[in-house]
């Protein structure tokens, strides 16, 4: 009984240690694709594979197969350039780049340029399109017309980086900045236009003040004549007529007024008020 016993676990270990090999080799025998993901095959006798492995669980042949993974999904790269303008001014410039890999072409490009196919390709491609673009326009241009400048790039780096089987999504200028003499130059322009502004504004407001002046002398002139042809036509009836109302005006405000009393004439009073 105990050898049929030791039998029979010697035979379930032998099993166990069966699968557990099989289970091994298995195991390195498959790899995982993400999502966003692709793979291109790598074989020993054959070399690199056509075919573009998707996402999911695949096998290969351990030793001789080796799966190497790409990222297929859009990335962005942000590329400096230093370069001049027409009018020989110096221009630093910022492209924001959107890019992913074509999946069919994915084997070309990991035997053309590897994995990091990214770094050999748009430094490069990004420098000389951008050299060539921002050439054919004055420093002025390249600020008055960026959305045109942009549209340019964005032609030209497309058709470019089509030809290594580069997708662009998005392409945009995210920075643009001039040399210090430019910007001295820039500033002082402005300085000066705000000063000329302020001259303009200043001759306006004298031009405006000699005209109310004018105006009102004329009006003095005007009143004075039609005073004295007044007093003319009417001879002192008018200034009698002046001086009732003159008196009107301050019997009103006197009677506004708390802090004086009228007194009747004629009329005794305990002090002796002056006359």
């Amino acid at each position: 009984m105990a050898q049929q016993l030791a039998g029979l676990f010697t035979r379930v270990g032998q099993i166990g240690f069966g699968v557990a090999v099989v289970g091994g080799v298995v195991n390195s025998a498959l790899y995982n694709v993400d999502a966003g993901h692709r793979a291109v095959i790598f074989d020993r006798f054959a070399g690199v594979k056509d075919t573009v492995i998707g996402e999911g669980t695949h096998f290969f042949i351990p030793w001789v197969q080796r799966p190497i993974i790409f990222d297929a999904r859009t990335r962005p790269r942000n590329v400096p350039v230093m370069t001049g303008s027409k009018d020989l001014q110096t221009v630093n410039i910022t492209l924001r780049v959107l890019f992913h890999p074509m999946s069919l072409e994915l084997p070309k490009i990991y035997t053309t340029l590897g994995v990091d196919y990214e770094d050999r390709v748009l430094p490069s491609i990004t420098n000389e399109v951008l050299k060539a673009v921002v050439a054919r326009y004055d420093a002025g241009e390249l600020i008055t017309q960026r959305e045109k400048v942009s549209r340019n790039v964005s032609e030209q780096l497309t058709e470019r980086s089509a030809q290594f089987g580069l997708v662009l999504d998005d392409i945009s200028i995210t920075h643009l900045t001039f040399g210090k003499e430019f910007t001295q130059a820039v500033e002082l322009k402005q300085v000066a236009q705000q000063e000329a502004e302020r001259a303009k504004f200043l001759v306006e407001k004298a031009e405006q003040e000699k005209k109310a002046a004018i105006i009102s002398a004329d009006g003095d002139a005007s009143a004075a004549t039609l005073l004295a042809k007044s007093f003319g036509e009417a001879g002192e009836g008018l200034v009698e007529l002046r001086r009732i109302e003159a008196a009107e005006d301050i019997a009103y405000r006197l009677a506004k007024n708390r802090n004086v009393a009228y007194l009747p004439g004629n009329q005794g009073t305990l002090l002796s008020l002056p006359q």
